[in-house]
This record gives structure tokens, sequence and C-alpha cells, in this order.
């Protein structure tokens, strides 16, 4: 099965024990391992039933990866109650068990075939979006459980929150999701993963579900059964605040900077430009530009835009120049190796850039970073690119106060509660998180009483606020 992954000893030992407590194997019990490899769960299960005295339940270890299975086969060939098979556990499995057990494969979306694609949207509720194969085995696992049955799963942590798993979420209500144990970034070395095991009994109850943070704090927590972010419910971060605003109400965009598809021939130093295409740059910045040190941050590439400023493509004989540049046989060469092409003119961006929304006074922060922050663009010149999210507020006189108040202890604190984890305890920030931080309306009071000074006070220095200028 590919996205195979060893499991740690420790983790298969820890995981087998939370299968296991307060609810004891019988003999006639049959336990699932629905992508056993060489058999480390199994032998897990040995382990376990050896130290408590407790008798060894029948075992079904399903491996579709042929050459795992003369392996796992010899080890366990004087165990008459395990029965490893060479089997696909999400097409050719049916039977009912009472525990289940695993690491799914890790397997995104892009990395399957359009076949696969298409059997697995048909065959799974769950497989939608930019689904992962891990989630497909957590629908086909609650499938397979026996009632009062209890599964036991690690996987990576982004089902509790992602779009994509939505419909899983909504799924698990119909379960009593046991626990949740986020577990440390490094349980498989360099592959970074945020793993989280989550034990499932098939039964609902209204008990509030453990969940254990990765520092060792745990809490109790009545999960949402809608199929929204668990993270908020987790992190104490949940609940509309009288008083607020969500940014989507104050905004006019929140979105992702432009992806060109090929950075390499539409962005240059400025200094570097061909005097002929300095009619189609920008001013531009990328995540790794902002920089906390400084309060000003000064623009030094440009991005050539075959677009009008209302964000039309220009068409072919009006480009004049640019088509020459374009058509170096090296930078086409780039340009035509892009998916995009496909549906696009050879000469368009990857995705068609909203111009009359960017083109606009703005604020700006990084995808993923150690601790949000967010700097202004007081021109409204800076084209963001896709390492850059912006947000245009319906009221541009707003820009200082917004970022202020998004720079601030409580905004950031909202913000490490709902966004999902990048690498090294960094967090992602992303659209669909941003357009709900809730804003305190107060921030916006001073706008509608006019004051002599307010044109002096939109112009002070502030300590957290950092502007980009082309």
């Amino acid at each position: 099965m590919k996205g195979f992954v060893p499991t740690p000893d420790p983790i298969v030992d820890m995981m087998v024990s939370k299968l296991f407590s307060k609810k004891t194997p019988k003999k006639d019990d049959i336990l699932l391992d629905p992508g056993c490899g060489t058999g480390a769960f199994i032998e897990g299960v040995i382990r376990w039933c050896n130290e408590n005295a407790s008798e060894l339940p029948k075992i079904v270890g399903i491996e579709s990866d042929p050459k795992h299975i003369p392996e796992a086969t010899k080890k366990f060939s004087e165990y008459p109650e395990i029965e490893i098979k060479n089997a696909d556990f999400l097409t050719d499995i049916h039977e009912k068990f009472h525990y289940i057990i695993g690491n799914p494969p890790y397997v995104s979306i892009t990395n399957l075939t359009e076949t696969e694609k298409e059997q697995y949207r048909k065959s799974f509720h769950t497989a939608q979006g930019r689904f992962d194969l891990y989630m497909l085995f957590l629908e086909q696992g609650l499938r397979c459980l026996e009632q009062e049955g209890r599964l036991v799963f690690i996987t990576p942590e982004k089902f509790l929150y992602v779009h994509s798993a939505k419909r899983l979420r909504i799924l698990l209500g119909n379960y009593f999701v046991k626990e949740i144990n986020l577990l440390s970034e490094q349980t498989f070395g360099n592959l970074t993963t945020y793993p989280t095991v989550t034990t499932i009994d098939n039964r609902i109850s209204g008990i509030p579900s453990s969940v254990i943070f990765r520092d060792g704090n745990m809490k109790c927590v009545l999960l949402p059964k809608d199929g929204s972010s668990f993270l908020p419910k987790m992190n104490g971060k949940s609940g509309k605040k009288s008083g607020y605003f969500e940014l989507k109400d104050i905004c006019v965009r929140i979105s992702c900077g432009v992806a060109t598809g090929a950075d390499t021939v539409f962005i240059h130093k400025t200094g570097d430009l061909d005097p002929c295409l300095t009619q189609f740059a920008y001013p531009t910045v990328s995540g790794r530009q902002l920089s906390t040190d400084s309060i000003s941050v000064f623009s030094t590439e440009s991005i050539i835009v075959p677009y009008t400023k209302e964000g039309k493509l220009i068409p072919e004989p009006r480009l004049g120049c640019l088509v020459n540049y374009l058509k170096n046989p090296r930078l086409y060469e780039k340009l035509m190796k892009r998916t995009c092409i496909a549906r696009k003119a050879w000469y368009a961006f990857h995705e068609n850039p909203p111009l009359s929304d960017i083109l606009k006074p703005k604020i700006l922060c990084k995808d993923i970073a150690q601790r949000p922050h967010f700097w202004i663009d007081t021109s409204g010149k800076v084209i963001p690119r896709h390492s850059v999210y912006y947000m245009v507020p319906k009221n541009g006189e707003s820009l200082t106060s917004l970022c202020d108040y998004l720079n601030s202890d409580e905004a950031a604190s909202w913000l490490e509660g709902n966004c999902q984890r990048a690498a090294s305890g960094f967090i992602r920030l992303q659209s669909n998180v941003l357009k709900h931080l809730p804003v305190p309306k107060s921030i916006f009071e001073h706008l509608d009483r006019p004051s002599n000074n307010q044109k002096s006070d939109m112009n002070k220095d502030h300590q957290l606020k950092a502007m980009v200028y082309g």
C-alpha cells in the first residue's frame, strides 16, 4: 500500500493499551489490523495479552502490498488465531470486527491516479475535496466496527480541522470519540506529520472527549457534530463574542496572493528589469520578505503581470515586447510545463489575479509563521505572492486600527488556537480561518466620530505595525 511507514514499538504498545483499556479482549473477539505491513501491531497485541495474562483474540491482518505478506505470515505461523490476508482494505473487506487498530497510509489525493480518485469518490462519503487516503481508512474502519467495538488509529491531525475532512467530522458525530491524543511531531523521525492517536467507540455518548495535548495537558471537550473544525473547542477559542465582527464582515476580500505557476519567469529584481517591461510590472513581496525585524518593508522585486488593472488577461497582440520576452525558448519551455495551460492561455497565471481588489491599500501576512504578524501596504501597489495572504478592508480608513488589532495578543491567541500546524511549531494562516477572526467593533468607533486630530492619529507610528512600500 502506498504511504507505508512503520510505527515505532513504544507507540504501538501505547495504542494497544488504549484499545484494551477497560475493554479486555475475549477469545472469540475478532481484531483487525487493516494495513498490517509486517505485523507491528499484531506483535503489540501479543505482547499486551502476554503481559496481562489475557487470551489472544482472533486476529486478521490485511495487507495490500504482497512483498510484506511472506514475512508477516512466517512471523505468526505458530499462532492459529492469526490470519494474514493479501487484500485491499478499502475495497475487499466487508466483515465486522470487535477491535480495529492500525496506522493507515497517508496518501494525498495528488498522489492518486484519476481512476483511483473516481473509484474512491463513488465508494466513500468522505472522499471530497483534497482528501487523503487515511480519511477513507477511518470511514471504512467505522463501517467494519461492531456495535460497542473500538477503533484506535494513528493519523495526521489534519482531519481535526481541514475543510476536506468536514464529512469525516460529521461521520464521527455518530460515534463516541473517546480520546484524541496529539503526539510529538518527531514521532516518525524526520517525517513531520503531527501524528494523532484517536480512540473511537461504536456507540453514541453525551460524554465529552478527552484531549491530550503535546505539552501533556489534558482537557475534556464536547466536540461539534456539524462538521466544523474541532480546534476551537479543543483550544477553548470557540463561540462568537458579543460586540465583535468577523474579519470577513469588514473586508472586501481575504485571499491568498498571486500564483503565477512560474515565478522564475515573472519575478525579477526591480533594478534588473528590462525598461520595456516596466509597463507590465508591479512591486511584489513574498512571505520570506516580510520581516518583523523592521517596521518598514520595501519591495525590491517586481512581478510582470500580463493582465489589466481590472484583472482581465491582455490579448496577446497587445502585449508587445512582453511576448518576445516570454517566448524566449528557455522561458517559454517553463511556461508550457505548467498544468494550467491545459485550460488557459500559454502566458496566463496559474490563477487569475483579482487586481481590482489587490491594487488597493491592504493588510498582508505570511501564510506560515511562528507567530502571526501583519503589515500594511498603504500604497495599494504591492502585489502579494502565493506565500502571502492579503485583506482589503471595506473602509480604507480602518487600515491602521485594524492592523494594530491584528497584531495584538488577543488576535494572536485566537489565531494560534484556530489555525492548523505546520512544521517546527509554526502555524499556517489560511483564508478560511482568517475570515472568522473576531474583531472588536470598538476599534472602528473613532471612524464614525470625526475629529480634528483624526488625520494626525492615522499617521502616528505604531509599534506593532509594519508598512509596505512599493
